[in-house]
């Protein structure tokens, strides 16, 4: 594995598990230092003594807590490079508008969106001091596709992070702080397979679309993260970067070989 990141220093938020646990893994592998950052002290603490790394809990909800997070992440590295803003949630009672409830809105918007605008904004000022860093923003191809099958609340807080990573990636592009949203496609992780497994036909009918034929692996999310976190991406900001396996590109799909 090549050392694109040696010397760095990574937050992951949701880094206990599935694509933030696979990115602190990649991230590791390609050098940096990498600060794991979840509600579950459990996950969290396992996550990070695998990669070599720190924990803290944090409610990314919660201003001090944000706050907190990078303070313990600078006073122990010197230095925070990259931030993957990646926790989020998608909870069975967000559903069809018609359905939702205003409580499920509230919560969702809160955890997927609010706490992407906290952590860019407490994370900025330790890279304007630096004069660089990359951030990026897990957001979804759902911020550009339209769903029958819909999340509602899901769907609106990653457009708003679509929509907010571009904008600070304008804003701050000269003071060579880059912001990027990743937009991946379905990716096997233990939350998707519960939800399938609970509805086999929203499964089939997800799965029909996809070029490729399969879900992502979460490595695979995690290659791309690996890729905008370092100078290879260098004259990327303000983007889109889906990794959909073709969804956003399909009118039709390939029939089975």
């Amino acid at each position: 594995m090549s050392q694109r990141l040696e010397g760095r220093v990574a937050t992951i938020t949701g880094g206990g598990s599935g694509i933030g646990f696979a990115t602190a893994k990649r991230f590791a592998s390609e050098g940096a230092k990498v600060v794991i950052v979840d509600m579950n002290t459990e996950s969290g603490e396992a996550a990070a003594k695998e990669v070599g790394g720190i924990f803290v809990k944090a409610d990314v909800t919660n201003t001090a807590d944000v706050e907190n997070m990078y303070k313990v992440a600078f006073d122990t590295y010197g230095r925070i490079d990259i931030a993957f803003n990646n926790a989020g949630i998608s909870p069975p009672d967000d559903d069809s508008i018609l359905t939702t409830g205003l409580d499920a809105w509230d919560r969702v918007n809160r955890v997927n969106l609010t706490s992407v605008f906290l952590c860019c904004k407490y994370v900025i000022p330790y890279m304007q001091k630096a004069g660089k860093g990359s951030i990026i923003n897990t957001a979804s191809f759902v911020a550009t596709m339209g769903a029958a099958t819909s999340q509602i609340a899901y769907t609106a807080s990653k457009g708003g992070v679509l929509s907010m990573s571009r904008e600070l990636g304008v804003q701050f592009a000269r003071e060579g702080i880059r912001v990027n949203a990743l937009s991946p496609g379905p990716v096997n992780t233990p939350l998707l397979m519960e939800l399938f497994a609970k509805d086999k036909e929203r499964a089939a009918r997800r799965l029909v679309h996809i070029p490729i034929g399969r879900f992502a692996d979460a490595s695979e999310i995690a290659a791309a993260v690996a890729f905008l976190a370092s100078d290879d991406s260098s004259f990327i900001t303000a983007s889109n970067f889906l990794v959909d396996g073709g969804i956003s590109g399909a009118y039709v799909t390939p029939l089975d070989a």
